[in-house]
């Protein structure tokens, strides 16, 4: 069975975000961009499921600039066995993002995709959705346990009131959440192999996908500067402060 991964490159979860003066959008020359670390999550799974002899062959897939290749890289270096880099200039949203790997699923024809649940910088948790939808495939998402065996995978969700367990037919699709690992630590000896190691790159225009955008963003804003708290002495000095605020 052959895993399909995808890997969004977005900005490093540790860097602190900055919206530019012009308020046009948010500031990334040289700002460190990494792995989405939901996907990275989903690409640990797909790792653990090769080395279990659920899945013979992992291919990761991005979608974006061609700097995107070093993302894609760090995943070679993971562990994965093949890369490819769909290259496209603008944003691509969710929508979009679907229908292009749909495209790579109608090549590829894998037996599981995995995706993370979302990605940090848009927040959309949608692509996985629609790519099912569009793949005719059933769907787990948000899952926080995945056991594949005899072409069923029997997943363990994340969901508001609490745990839920189902089983889907493969192919399928999975939307990974954080507690399902920990991703490996890459060390410089994969680093140097993943250089070998095969990615192939490919315009969006020829899967016969456009990048149109469904959604436009009209400005940016920082969030509001927290307000400084208040200390009061009783329940009465509470009361009285929320009622001044209007909240009771």
């Amino acid at each position: 069975m052959k895993i399909l991964v995808g890997l969004k490159r977005v900005i490093d979860y540790n860097v602190r975000v900055q919206v530019k003066p012009d308020g046009s959008g948010v500031v990334t020359d040289g700002v460190k961009m990494s792995i989405n670390p939901f996907d990275e999550i989903a690409l640990e799974e797909a790792l653990r499921l090769r080395e279990a002899g659920v899945a013979e062959e992992v291919v990761v897939v991005s979608i974006g600039p061609g700097a995107a290749q070093q993302q894609l890289r760090t995943g070679l270096a993971m562990g994965a066995d093949r890369a490819i880099l769909v290259e496209a200039d603008e944003e691509v949203q969710p929508l979009t993002a679907a229908r292009v790997l749909l495209s790579l699923v109608e090549k590829e024809q894998p037996g599981l995709v995995m995706l993370g649940k979302q990605a940090i910088d848009d927040d959309c948790s949608q692509t996985g959705q629609m790519l099912a939808a569009l793949w005719d495939r059933p769907q787990a998402t948000f899952a926080s346990e995945v056991v594949v065996a005899d072409g069923v995978a029997t997943v363990t969700r994340e969901v508001d009131a609490g745990l839920e367990t189902i089983e889907v037919d493969l192919p399928a699709l999975i939307t990974v959440d954080l507690r399902l690992n920990e991703p490996r630590f890459v060390k410089l000896p994969d680093i140097m192999k993943a250089k070998k190691k095969p990615l192939d790159e490919m315009p969006l225009a020829e899967l016969g996908v456009t990048a149109g955008n469904f959604v436009s963003t009209s400005a940016y804003a920082p969030p509001a500067q927290r307000e400084r708290g208040i200390m009061v002495e009783d329940v009465d000095g509470l009361m009285a402060a929320l009622k001044d605020k209007g909240l009771v």
